[in-house]
């Protein structure tokens, strides 16, 4: 049945449940039940079954035949095949957007970070993890960067690998504040090179800060696909 604002109560799940996964209260690796899940968000089993399956689509979850469901657990190996995919082609889609982008996707560009930087980072009741809205705002900012290539395929692509890179940059704020490094001017030197049409530059800061998560993680985190990192 949908609600008054067009979404349905699946909807409203799949983002209660992405969030909780996000948001580190689905841990990597843990098993996701039918009835458990359905208690919990108070759906039927039915309608757990369909969240489930658009979490697989989108790399949050995993299903294993005889198994059943589970959050998608975290390696080192998964993490440096799944950087290397992303500096390929999210570089690739920037460029083809910085060269192709119009006005409105500048428009789109500045204002989507104007709403990042205004945004609580870090969750005050846990330091330990990104609050859901900042995690929102950073997902639309390199949205934006990436929107105005002209190539679908490729542009679904990067968006594909990018949500799925979500859960690692979830949990590499656990590992603690880096001194050294400033996250808001690297999205503001990314948004400059873009505005200035400096796609050599554009590209090189993008693959920078998609490396940095990876080589935290691997030198910090212990590798245990199946436990909490």
């Amino acid at each position: 049945m949908a609600k008054s604002d067009g979404t349905t109560r699946t909807d409203g799940i799949h983002q209660a449940v992405r969030a909780d996964i996000l948001g580190g209260r689905l841990v990597p690796g843990e098993r996701l039940k039918f009835p458990d899940l359905a208690e919990r968000y108070q759906v039927s089993v039915g309608a757990t079954r369909e969240v489930l399956t658009r979490l697989v689509a989108e790399g949050l979850v995993v299903g294993k035949p005889h198994q059943g469901y589970q959050v998608r657990p975290l390696s080192h190996q998964d993490l440096a095949e799944l950087t290397q995919a992303r500096a390929e082609i999210e570089s690739l889609v920037l460029r083809l957007s910085v060269s192709a982008g119009d006005m409105r996707w500048e428009a789109d560009a500045v204002a989507a970070h104007h709403l990042l930087a205004r945004t609580t980072y870090l969750d005050p009741a846990d330091p330990d993890r990104l609050t859901d809205e900042w995690s929102q705002a950073h997902a639309a900012f390199h949205h934006a960067l990436l929107a105005g290539c002209p190539n679908q395929r490729l542009l679904g692509t990067a968006q594909s690998l990018r949500q799925e890179a979500e859960l690692y940059r979830q949990w590499s704020v656990s590992l603690g504040n880096e001194p050294d490094r400033d996250v808001a001017a690297e999205h503001r030197a990314l948004l400059d090179a873009v505005l200035a049409r400096d796609a050599d530059h554009a590209q090189d800061l993008l693959r920078d800060h998609i490396a940095h998560t990876a080589q935290l993680l691997i030198s910090c985190a212990p590798d245990q696909p199946n436990r909490e990192l």
